[in-house]
């Protein structure tokens, strides 16, 4: 476990730094869940949920800016978030729940995948556009995402318990990572427990379901449905070729050869006319032209994060300083080489890296607080603080960055500060290392009397 004997020493040891890069972009989930009899809005049956459609909606406010920084913030193109929205906005109008609060958002992660929030928040990554051919396979994509959200699969676990007990954790800050963790267990909970549970791995008949709605809703909103067909088999295909890029959409979305037979049957069966539609692929393309335009860059990041994930971090800085010579200021690629810079402790690189992400994207928040931590390694504390507390302004509801704000005090040696902030973070989460550490700093100091 991780020692604090040392807090009021400038240094922190790799044990340390491991395990604020891995528990600083923890998110709570705060909304209590409570069962109620619902009508499932696809079937119409009755039944028995454990989370009623405002607690969908909350915990989806609550999740998703942690999960869309995590995902490195929402794209600056406003053009192509615009044409994204459109095209949602249109499905989710014909959707049996079209009162939903959705919204359509493209992220910078460069990963292929997409995902959606039980209220209505679905993002694609930059990765899977470029992937894709046409809008017919965006709209079949876009479909199945506001499918999963009109099925309630979210809280369809959560009835099951496959999600209740991550949930009620949520609230529980990780505990100290290995000293020899690998660079992806130091980054991949910068989403927070809470968001990693809602979009954890559907089980197989949720995927059927959200296929054949995702289908309906489609072609119901004018798209091609054979959309769904060459999205399938993008998928399958880019998964023979690159793997590394699209595990985290076959985890939480499993394929199979079943699946898409299924799909091929119902597009043939169901929709043989609509086949002749267009597949709108020069709207597509002109609409995604800029992220086109960087394909190598983004080719670039994901070589490198690939090599990263295998601990070859003398590979990952060549990839990404070739693909930072091709767009300078994109800011995934500003902050993913920040963090192989920090992963190696060279702390000055990550520092002027993690300064220019800032300044390209001054509203994103995980610029911030990877910068908090790079300051507390170079003993910066007052910096430091003040990264944390930006951190917070601009990304309330993480309980860490309380935390971090406390621990920066702390080791600037302001007592009755920290004070104040630990008993901030405690109000919130009651159990890790950082509430041990918070409530042993409290009764040390006389804020907390001992229980005798």
């Amino acid at each position: 476990m991780t020692s604090f004997k040392d807090h009021t020493k400038n240094q922190i040891n790799r044990r340390e730094f491991l395990w604020l890069m891995g528990c600083a972009g923890t998110a709570a989930m705060v909304t209590p869940l409570t069962g109620c009899m619902s009508t499932d809005p696809v079937t119409g049956e009755r039944g028995f949920v454990l989370m009623s459609e405002q607690q969908e909606i909350a915990i989806d406010k609550q999740q998703s800016p942690h999960q869309f920084s995590s995902d490195y913030g929402v794209s600056q193109d406003t053009a192509l978030n615009q044409y994204l929205n459109s095209v949602g906005q249109r499905i989710a109008a014909i959707s049996h729940r079209p009162h939903m609060p959705y919204n359509f958002q493209v992220v910078n992660a460069t990963y292929v995948n997409a995902y959606a929030f039980p209220g209505g928040s679905i993002a694609a990554t930059r990765g899977i556009l470029l992937e894709m051919e046409n809008e017919a396979e965006l709209a079949a994509l876009i479909g199945h995402e506001v499918a999963h959200v009109n099925a309630r699969h979210t809280a369809e676990r959560a009835t099951r318990s496959q999600l209740a007990g991550m949930l009620a954790s949520a609230a529980t800050v990780l505990t100290a990572q290995s000293e020899y963790n690998q660079y992806t267990d130091i980054v991949n909970t910068l989403g927070g427990m809470g968001a990693g549970a809602l979009l954890s791995r559907y089980s197989r008949d949720n995927e059927r379901e959200a296929d054949s709605l995702g289908v309906e809703y489609m072609v119901k909103s004018g798209q091609n449905p054979q959309g769904m067909v060459g999205l399938m088999e993008m998928l399958n295909g880019t998964k023979q070729r690159e793997p590394n890029i699209i595990e985290q959409m076959f985890s939480s979305h499993p394929m199979s050869s079943e699946r898409y037979q299924t799909a091929v049957a119902q597009v043939n069966s169901q929709y043989g006319a609509e086949k002749k539609r267009s597949f709108n692929k020069d709207r597509y393309m002109d609409s995604t032209a800029k992220v086109r335009r960087i394909k190598e860059t983004i080719k670039g990041i994901q070589a490198a994060e690939n090599e990263m994930n295998k601990g070859n971090f003398s590979a990952a800085e060549s990839h990404f300083e070739s693909a930072l010579k091709r767009a300078p200021n994109d800011y995934c690629g500003l902050v993913m080489s920040a963090k192989c810079q920090l992963t190696q402790e060279k702390l000055a690189q990550a520092e002027r890296l993690l300064e220019k992400a800032k300044s390209v994207y001054p509203q994103e928040a995980q610029a911030v607080h990877l910068s908090g931590v790079t300051k507390l390694k170079l003993g910066k504390n007052e910096s430091a603080f003040n990264e944390f507390r930006r951190y917070e302004e601009r990304m309330p509801g993480n309980p860490n960055s309380v935390f971090f704000q406390g621990f920066s005090l702390d080791r600037m040696q302001e007592k009755e500060r920290a004070a104040t902030e630990y008993m901030r973070f405690l109000k919130q989460v009651n159990q890790g290392e950082q509430a041990k550490h918070a409530y042993a700093r409290l009764t040390e100091w006389g804020y907390i009397k001992p229980q005798g």
